[in-house]
């Protein structure tokens, strides 16, 4: 039996994320390979992979405006989302009644889902944007969610404890402001873990890789994750091929603007085979090129 509302078993969680058909989770959640998360993080852009999103028919995935407590940080991982809604009491009161016995779990809502986090989870949490009232991690919640996934977060609401949260060296959340208040009994209840969520404009599956830099942050949808990796790498050689050539002023800006002509590619191509440990082949470019998703 359920003692939240919105929490997916693995099996439901499995027969909502159909397009992924890689390693899962215990609890069903989509494991998008280290090796991704590091390629994604090293190579790709947001403004890459909203592009690769948008052109999948993923238009609702990215959010800008948010705060970060390491702004030159950028963090990549697994979604965990939790799902939180404004107090109704008498559901509140069943729902932690039901925790406890049923689930064992200890203390306040707030930590619940702390519990279930792994290593290189992204916790993403939904307070409505609530600033006041709103913080549902502080100092001491964000030191047990860094032991647990050694990775950060995504907060849609403010944060509390800042001078303590800084002091957690690789911790980083993406948050809407600092408040000094909690998000109490009294004010919001936890609705849902490793569920469907609305943050704002934009839907969060579990599962979905977090790319968060700057003021911002994308859900990459864990079917596209490697597309998207593997197709930052080789735009990032193509960037840096066009800077090098427009500052020897080999090409004009409209040449590498538009549609590269196939001198300019066979230039690319040439140029590439004399790199040292370029990170994918001719093939894979020219296969992900015809793919046009980017």
């Amino acid at each position: 039996m359920k003692y939240l509302p919105y929490d997916l078993s693995a099996e439901e969680l499995t027969a909502f994320t159909p397009k992924w058909h890689g390693e899962r989770f215990p609890d069903g959640r989509p494991r998008v390979p280290d090796k991704i998360l590091d390629q994604i993080r090293e190579y790709v852009t947001v403004t890459h992979a909203w592009q690769i999103c948008k052109n999948a028919g993923y238009c609702w995935q990215y959010l800008g405006g948010f705060q970060s407590t390491a702004p030159k940080e950028t963090l990549v991982g697994r979604a965990l989302t939790a799902l939180y809604l404004p107090l109704r009491p008498d559901l509140r009161e069943t729902m932690t009644e039901r925790g406890w016995k049923e689930a064992a779990e200890i203390g306040d809502m707030v930590s619940w889902p702390i519990q279930r986090l792994s290593e290189r989870d992204v916790y993403v949490a939904d307070v409505f944007g609530k600033l006041r009232d709103g913080p549902v991690i502080g100092e001491r919640l964000s030191a047990a969610i860094y032991a647990r996934s050694h990775n950060g977060c995504v907060h849609n609401c403010a944060v509390r404890d800042l001078d303590g949260i800084l002091e957690i060296e690789g911790f980083c959340v993406f948050h809407r402001g600092m408040d000094p208040s909690h998000a109490s009994p009294d004010t919001v209840m936890l609705g849902g873990i490793n569920c469907p969520m609305r943050m704002e404009g934009i839907t969060v599956m579990p599962g979905d890789v977090v790319l968060a830099k700057g003021d911002c942050v994308i859900f990459i949808p864990p079917h596209l994750a490697e597309y998207c990796a593997v197709s930052g790498m080789v735009t990032a050689y193509r960037d840096r091929f066009a800077k090098l050539r427009m500052a020897e002023r080999r090409y004009t800006p409209g040449e590498i603007d538009a549609e590269w002509k196939e001198e300019i590619e066979e230039d690319f191509r040439s140029w590439l085979s004399g790199l040292p440990d370029v990170p994918f082949t001719t093939e894979v470019m020219e296969r992900l090129q015809g793919e046009r998703l980017w």
